[in-house]
């Protein structure tokens, strides 16, 4: 009886599955939708039937109906490794970030209040900056920010580019990293930035040189510290696994943290790249600092319109849950 009414429920998803299959076979396209729903149900249904010992006619035949499907969405790996990147970046990226809104606004905090008490400080008292950073950061300001920084040949900028890319992915790694010191070095690194971004704007404020040096970061800032901070959240999160296990077991619980670290690290990733380019390619531009200041704002408008709403569009939800068990179903997790 029970089998029975497995096939009675099942029969119309296979149905429809067998219909989407031979279309996809004869016209090699590849529908989303369907597959993401059929596929998914079609295997799982074929689980069921095994351990459960149903008709070895039905197990049979589900076996092939979901090696055709698993053949269908194979054949488009290619365009698939694409379609999963994109579903990465708009649906699983965002949402992960808001997930973890509550570590990300802990790196926040921090890295802010040690930037506001290194600038108050530095600004009373320029010798103070010693304390806050190693002798060898504390530059001597003779002129603005954006003249030594980007006082060099416009041709070197792709190398500029990928040394600023490679020194920001360098600084994320080792905030995420941290979280297997139960974030003790999370919070260290994320402390560390902020005093040393405090510092260098008192001493530039001090030289009236404080709108220019704001201006300058502005561009490429916005999004290189959101990255930051957010790497710094993943840390956290890491940390969570060893700290904060709650009923599940340590190792289990820090499996699950880091695969949330993990998609929040690759997101970082993908940031600062593109706080890369801006830094090498538009940043350097002689343009006025109110031009810069609004690059600024521009970016932070659609950074946060961007973490903040991105990934609530049902259609590419259900490309992200094809791409997870496609996934699953090729060894992931």
């Amino acid at each position: 009886m029970r089998e029975r009414r497995f096939i009675e429920r099942g029969r119309g998803r296979w149905e429809h599955l067998e219909q989407v299959v031979a279309g996809a076979e004869r016209t090699r396209a590849l529908p989303v939708d369907d597959l993401a729903f059929g596929y998914r149900a079609a295997t799982t249904d074929l689980a069921i039937a095994r351990s459960r010992g149903y008709d070895p006619r039905l197990i049979a035949y589900l076996d092939q109906l979901v090696a055709r499907a698993h053949a269908i969405v194979y054949r488009g790996r290619p365009r698939w490794r694409w379609r999963s990147a994109l579903a990465f970046l708009a649906v699983t990226f965002p949402r992960e970030v808001r997930r973890s809104w509550r570590a990300i606004a802990f790196c926040v905090a921090i890295g802010a209040s040690m930037g506001a008490l290194s600038y108050a400080l530095t600004l009373a008292h320029p010798a103070n900056a010693y304390a806050f950073v190693p002798a060898s950061l504390v530059p001597t300001v003779t002129r603005s920010l954006h003249d030594t920084n980007f006082g060099f040949n416009r041709a070197y900028a792709p190398a500029m580019s990928a040394m600023i890319i490679t020194n920001n992915v360098r600084v994320s790694a080792i905030a995420f990293a941290g979280g297997a010191t139960a974030g003790i070095t999370t919070v260290a690194v994320i402390g560390f930035n902020g005093l040393m971004v405090g510092t260098l704007a008192a001493l530039y404020a001090r030289r009236g040189l404080g709108a220019d040096f704001w201006a300058t970061i502005a561009p490429h800032g916005v999004i290189e510290l959101s990255a930051i901070h957010i790497a710094g959240g993943a840390g956290l999160v890491l940390a969570a696994g060893l700290v904060l296990p709650g009923r599940r077991r340590r190792i289990d619980a820090f499996a699950a943290h880091a695969r949330r670290a993990g998609t929040l690290i690759a997101g970082v990733a993908a940031m600062l790249v593109v706080a890369g380019l801006i830094e090498g390619f538009i940043s350097p531009q002689r343009l006025p600092g109110t031009v810069r200041g609004g690059v600024g704002l521009l970016t932070a408008v659609l950074l946060v319109t961007y973490l903040g709403f991105a990934g609530r569009d049902p259609r590419l939800e259900r490309a992200a849950l094809l791409d997870r068990d496609v996934g699953i179903e090729h060894g992931g997790t």
